[in-house]
């Protein structure tokens, strides 16, 4: 096709779209009109969502990011570069469960849903915080308990529906240094996370969607069996781990957002988590 024929179809485009948009315009103008004399029952809500009350909930991911198995779950090589290309774009080698990402169900089952299969509406839910902060101090095993949950209840009253329930620990504040993981001698890991009884009164009394966690796994280090794991996500729930801020949100009344990427057969994957207070 010829340089001027180009250049009229694209001027041709551009009248056809500033045609749309004075439409647009002028439909946009009449609704407003429409709207004053029409009664105030008949108006659309409107709902009014402020960024100073949005708090970012998700770790920094880079290549030294600490990880569960101890070595590095990310590779970034530059396949193209503003020096030579006039644009940047690297491909990256990662492990689907690195940084602060999600857990689905198919992580630890045969056929469980993968994450892009988790209904969108489940990704968007009320938070429910137990602050372990004080135990977890004196004693790196410590796990969130019935006990904790009937405490929380006790004090904010009933989870809400399909809630996220997240244990702060305090744990995030390690995450540049060694104590993250926290290994012994002989490997083992020591830090916080959620025993496999608080997970199953989850799942008999409530509809929470998922669980999260500031530390490396929904399994407290030392685990042998994953057995939190085990019991929560075959039932459809799913899990976050490695969670940052949740210190900066009330126990009760947020409400989080979690960014899963939606990768068919994945199970699971690195996640932008933010929630609105």
């Amino acid at each position: 096709m010829c340089q001027h024929c180009v250049i009229d179809q694209v001027k041709e485009r551009m009248l056809d779209r500033r045609s749309l948009l004075r439409g647009a315009a002028a439909a946009a103008a009449a609704a407003t009109i429409g709207s004053i004399a029409a009664p105030a029952q008949a108006q659309a809500p409107t709902v009014a969502v402020s960024t100073s009350g949005v708090r970012d909930l998700t770790h920094e991911l880079h290549p030294d990011f600490p990880t569960y198995f101890g070595d590095p779950q990310l590779r970034m090589v530059p396949k193209f570069t503003y020096k030579d290309n006039k644009f940047n774009l690297n491909e990256w080698v990662i492990n689907e469960h690195t940084g602060t990402h999600m857990d689905a169900p198919l992580h630890f089952s045969p056929d469980g849903k993968s994450v892009a299969k988790i209904p969108v509406e489940n990704l968007v839910v009320p938070l429910a915080i137990i602050d372990i902060r004080a135990k977890a101090a004196s004693n790196p095993d410590a796990q969130v308990t019935p006990d904790d949950i009937k405490a929380w209840i006790a004090k904010n009253g009933p989870l809400p529906d399909r809630a996220c329930v997240a244990m702060n620990s305090g744990w995030d504040a390690h995450v540049t240094g060694t104590k993250f993981r926290n290994a012994d001698d002989k490997k083992v890991m020591h830090f916080p996370g959620f025993h496999v009884e608080a997970a199953k009164m989850l799942l008999e009394t409530t509809t929470a969607s998922g669980i999260a966690v500031d530390t490396l796994s929904l399994d407290f280090g030392p685990s042998p069996d994953f057995a939190t794991h085990n019991a929560w996500l075959p039932s459809g729930r799913w899990g976050l781990e490695a969670v940052a801020n949740l210190d900066r949100l009330p126990e009760k009344g947020a409400m989080l957002v979690v960014g899963a990427q939606k990768i068919r057969g994945g199970t699971g994957g690195p996640c932008r988590v933010f929630a609105f207070v």
